[in-house]
């Protein structure tokens, strides 16, 4: 509660006439080389508020003219005409035009590496490593559409199954269960016998029954042996390498109601050079076969 303002017997200075629990409180000014210094920091606010953008106002750019958006569009400007070379030459140049030549095949490795994180780790991973779901990993050499420098160049443009490109990749897969080509028994059976494709089936009987209707529904697509067909987009049944899951549970859901994911048209939303630095990118995470 307050006091009256005293003299402190142990320290000498004023109270502040304030008391709680017999404990009263000190005057104690603060340091005179802290206020100065306070004190300048709101002269140097004010200077800052008349030279620069300071104020939450639409436009503003104080007495200098300066904004952090016109010195980074000047950066990016003087930036862009010093890549223009070399962008030029990597527009012009095939895939294999660039990986022959080690000062373009650098240059491109390191744009892709910036392209491919900020267009495509979304959905394929930071190192190209896929994820569940449909979003296949670019890292090792199992390829459905083909992993030469053509061929990713083709799928960066084009895109897989969008609606926004003509001459996107795309491979249609009946719903078997879904649209009545087939009962769930026979659906079970189908997938026993692509299990027994990799060595996995565990109903000899159901892989025996589901190798006849294999060979009346899938052959044509995925081969005798199962093997694919990247002509059609049709994915190998027979390795360990599995876009939706390799568990049975998976392939009944595969053979049932189909997958069909749909990958954008980067042709249309990137610059040439990008595709080019993309394609020798992706062909060099570690999949990438020779020409």
């Amino acid at each position: 509660m307050p006091t009256k303002i005293e003299k402190d017997a142990v320290s000498g200075r004023d109270t502040t006439g304030h008391e709680w629990d017999g404990i009263k409180e000190l005057n104690t000014p603060l340091p005179k080389w802290w206020l100065y210094v306070f004190y300048a920091t709101i002269a140097f606010a004010a200077v800052w508020v008349v030279l620069y953008p300071a104020l939450p106002i639409r436009g503003a750019t104080g007495l200098t003219g300066w904004t952090a958006r016109g010195a980074i569009q000047q950066e990016m400007a003087e930036r862009a005409q010093q890549q223009a070379p070399v962008l030029a030459r990597l527009r012009e140049a095939t895939p294999q035009q660039i990986v022959a030549d080690p000062e373009m095949r650098a240059y491109a490795l390191a744009g892709g590496r910036v392209a491919f994180a900020n267009n495509c780790a979304g959905c394929h991973g930071a190192g190209g490593q896929g994820a569940p779901g449909g979003f296949p990993t670019l890292a090792d050499d199992d390829w459905i559409w083909g992993g030469k420098l053509d061929d990713i160049k083709t799928t960066i443009l084009h895109g897989i199954r969008n609606t926004e490109d003509d001459a996107a990749r795309s491979s249609i897969m009946p719903r078997f269960l879904a649209d009545g080509l087939l009962k769930s028994a026979q659906v079970n059976d189908v997938a026993e016998h692509v299990l027994s494709l990799s060595g996995r089936a565990k109903d000899a009987a159901a892989a025996q029954r589901g190798a006849a209707l294999f060979a009346e529904n899938c052959v044509a697509c995925h081969g005798e042996t199962g093997r694919g067909n990247r002509e059609m987009g049709a994915p190998n049944l027979a390795d360990q390498v599995w876009l939706y899951g390799g568990d049975k549970a998976s392939i009944v859901h595969s053979i049932s109601y189909a997958r069909a994911g749909v990958m954008p048209a980067w042709g249309a939303r990137l610059d040439p050079a990008v595709v080019n630095m993309l394609t020798v990118y992706v062909h060099a995470l570690g999949g990438g076969e020779a020409e």
